[in-house]
């Protein structure tokens, strides 16, 4: 019995000593900056919005227990200018001590400069650009999920290795695609294959017909898709009226989500082949943690975008709460050292460039037949280890790191 009582009172000074220390931890504020109305708003939006505060729920019950922390968001717009113009608001008028999600990329690289420039940790997991890890890269920036290095590497190699040798590319024309196109072409030609030609298209388009026409008579084996959200849902959908596919090109999407694949019906995406950070279904975790996001937004699975957001976030939280402290570069310090454990992602690390490796998958989309039930709609077909899917180190530019 005296040895219980010790233990309790142990306990009971160990559970005090961690309120005290967090109620020394200065006020935390997450801003999630994401599109709430264009593009990219299935992917991420409210339902980001919903993953940050899951993140929040989790942390306050255990390494968070006693501090204050509020969530704020906004819609981008998808326009570089507006998401700059609030992130400098929100830092500078509402005291915001971290960012997260920022879908777009063109939004992301202007909201790195001021996250640089204020000295605020601002974690990456709606756009895909590799530039945020290499010449734009910040010592308070981190790139959660994926980028165009990630995306292209599964999906080009596996469609060459199926004999699709010819390329020619649909582009969204900004940043994300432009580096998408880029990194995806490298990949094709560094397999032997050839790009026969490329057109770009601008964002939020909704007919697809003259970009469809060219690829067409381009007579390309692969007809790819550098775009995203409902730009590349819509271009689906019309090249399947062109008979692209009938016609004996291959239809491949460089980024595709779960969202997407929901707005087009198994029907629209069988066959496709795409690569993943995170599907609800793979394994018992995933499938737990993603019940409770269904619970907390309109019964929906989450996509990788919105699962990034709750593990960034929630990454984020612990290392506060490890340092006590809220400034950028002390958290960013903590960031790194901590080990990442959570429900979202395998096997990952922080590099110094702030690229978060970590598994992905090579998925194919199930014909109808195949699928056994609501939301089942991908059957995995390769993974892709943490150290393969990224951009290798050595290669990046960000001046962080140091050449041997």
């Amino acid at each position: 019995m005296k040895k219980f009582s010790l233990s309790l009172t142990a306990a009971l000074c160990l559970g005090l000593a961690a309120g005290a220390q967090a109620e020394t931890i200065p006020p935390v504020k997450i801003g999630v900056l994401t599109d709430m109305s264009g593009p990219y708003a299935s992917m991420g939006g409210a339902g980001s919005v919903a993953a940050a505060r899951m993140a929040i729920d989790d942390c306050l019950k255990a390494e968070c227990k006693g501090m204050h922390v509020e969530l704020v968001s906004a819609d981008n717009q998808n326009k570089a200018d507006v998401g700059a113009a609030k992130a400098r608001e929100w830092i500078d008028r509402d005291g915001v001590t971290a960012l997260a999600d920022l879908t777009n990329s063109a939004v992301a690289l202007a909201v790195q400069a001021v996250a640089r420039e204020k000295n605020v940790v601002a974690m990456f997991s709606g756009p895909a650009t590799t530039d945020l890890t290499n010449k734009s890269c910040s010592p308070v920036g981190f790139h959660w999920m994926f980028d165009t290095y990630s995306q292209s590497v599964g999906g080009v190699k596996a469609t060459v290795r199926k004999g699709g040798k010819s390329w020619y590319f649909l582009t969204v024309d900004y940043a994300f695609g432009h580096s998408m196109e880029k990194g995806a072409a490298e990949m094709v030609k560094q397999l032997g294959g050839t790009v026969v030609g490329s057109v770009l298209h601008p964002l939020n388009t909704a007919d697809f017909a003259s970009y469809l026409l060219q690829a067409q008579s381009s007579k390309a084996q692969v007809v790819a898709l550098a775009n995203g959200g409902q730009d590349t849902v819509n271009a689906i959908k019309q090249a399947r009226q062109f008979g692209i596919v009938k016609g004996g090109q291959r239809l491949v999407a460089l980024l595709v989500f779960l969202s997407d694949l929901r707005a087009l019906g198994l029907a629209n995406a069988q066959g496709l082949t795409y690569v993943d950070g995170f599907y609800w279904d793979f394994d018992a975790a995933s499938r737990k943690w993603s019940a409770r996001f269904a619970q907390a937004y309109k019964g929906l699975k989450p996509t990788m975008t919105q699962a990034g957001v709750y593990s960034s976030v929630l990454h984020y939280l612990k290392a506060v709460a490890a340092s006590g402290s809220t400034k950028g570069d002390v958290v960013a310090a903590e960031m790194r050292k901590l080990p990442i454990k959570d429900p979202i992602m395998h096997h990952a690390s922080i590099r110094p460039d702030g690229r978060v490796i970590h598994d992905m998958y090579l998925y194919e989309v199930k014909a109808p037949a195949e699928s056994k039930s609501d939301w089942d709609y991908s059957k995995l077909v390769a993974t892709i280890p943490a150290k393969d899917a990224f951009q290798p180190l050595s290669q990046s530019t960000c001046p962080l790191v140091k050449k041997s």
